[in-house]
């Protein structure tokens, strides 16, 4: 899972605004990439478990 994370951090807008939102508060940034693992296997989990398709806007962590 860390490749993902680390794919996910980057190239994805979600995935930048829980890197970025977490740096803010301080943390580790081998804490948000745990962090950001964990949210890939939850999505991956729910949308095998629901049966739709990944949306991004569903799993953002702005606001």
């Amino acid at each position: 899972m860390y490749m993902p994370a680390r794919v996910a951090t980057t190239r994805t807008a979600w995935g930048r605004v829980l890197e970025q939102r977490l740096a803010a508060a301080g943390k580790p940034p081998m804490l948000i990439l745990g962090a950001m693992m964990r949210k890939l296997l939850c999505v991956a989990y729910g949308v095998l478990k629901s049966g739709r398709p990944f949306h991004p806007s569903l799993h953002s962590m702005a606001g």
